[in-house]
């Protein structure tokens, strides 16, 4: 509840103790343009409500990851009447939760018990450093838990046999497999979606950043859709397959392809999406590498025999 009667004056000292900002920040904003120069009255400079509002907006963009220089042109484009409302509303839209999971918080006995009755630092330090785990400032033995399914599926990894290091080593991998799909799909929408209403080199206006929120909160499940539809394809796909290689002796063995991930620049991507579609991307830069190994192999075969000739033709 918003507890400053209407038309309050505030000395510096005032409203920075409100606001939560320094005085030597306020002063430092005023001088950046951020914050409209105060009222004279007499030979004291006298701030109104509307420098309380905008210092809490400044505060909110900073937290969101906004740069100085970025707040200043949408507090221009607010000034000039292009709106920031639409803005904030976007920027609450991306940073808020992108899942329906509640954070818990588990006690470090509660932890033990969980995974076997041993006590285990070193995979403790390694959840922590994960983000699996925050501890709890002030309280060594108190944990927060960002994703309780996250831990629950260790949980059960580990009742089944695997160690909390091989776990841990497996999330790390997958977790930058995830980021990989997270980022082009989010260079996918970006370049087909978005950019329509923030590629603009000026800051968006009202109703575009409104109507940006809306299709961020419709699209936002999509990717985690996807995801789900062709990991339960896949999974299927190579559990039935391992499953027959297993039961059936007289199957012949089908050669095991391993695979690894390997970063690509996101602009080398789209160069390859130009040249053969997006489908077609994985089986290009295979075929590429294949060649170029190939032809390594040739040059090194052609030196060794040309060596060769030339040691045979000494005297």
């Amino acid at each position: 509840m918003n507890d400053e009667p209407a038309g309050a004056a505030y000395r510096i000292e005032d409203l920075a103790h409100r606001s939560g900002a320094t005085v030597r920040t306020i002063r430092a904003y005023q001088d950046r343009g951020l914050l409209p120069r105060p009222e004279r009255r007499g030979r004291a400079n006298v701030y109104a409500d509307t420098h309380l509002t905008r210092l809490r907006q400044i505060a909110d963009l900073l937290d969101r990851g906004y740069t100085l220089a970025s707040i200043k042109e949408l507090m221009e484009a607010w000034d000039t009447g292009r709106g920031l409302g639409g803005v904030l509303g976007l920027a609450a839209e991306v940073d808020g939760p992108w899942t329906d999971e509640k954070a818990v918080r588990i006690s470090r006995a509660e932890l033990v018990e969980r995974f076997g009755g041993a006590p285990d630092e070193a995979a403790v330090a390694d959840a922590v450093e994960l983000g699996v785990l925050e501890q709890v400032p002030g309280d060594e033995d108190l944990f927060l838990v960002p994703s309780p399914q996250e831990l629950a599926v260790a949980v059960e990894l580990h009742a089944a046999g695997v160690p909390l290091s091989a776990i841990a080593g497996h999330l790390r991998e997958l977790r930058g497999q995830v980021e990989h799909i997270a980022a082009r799909f989010l260079e996918f929408t970006t370049e087909h979606v978005f950019a329509r209403y923030i590629g603009q080199h000026q800051p968006p206006t009202e109703a575009d950043t409104v109507e940006a929120a809306t299709l961020v909160r419709r699209l936002r499940p999509l990717a985690q859709q996807t995801v789900d539809a062709e990991l339960a394809r896949a999974m299927r796909l190579f559990a039935t397959r391992q499953l027959r290689r297993h039961l059936d002796s007289e199957a012949p063995d089908e050669p095991a392809e391993e695979s690894c991930s390997v970063r690509i620049p996101a602009s080398t991507i789209r160069a390859v999406e130009k040249l053969v579609g997006p489908a077609q991307v994985p089986a290009f830069i295979t075929a590429a590498a294949e060649r170029e190994v190939q032809s390594r192999t040739l040059d090194t075969l052609t030196a060794n025999a040309h060596r060769s000739n030339k040691i045979d033709q000494s005297p």
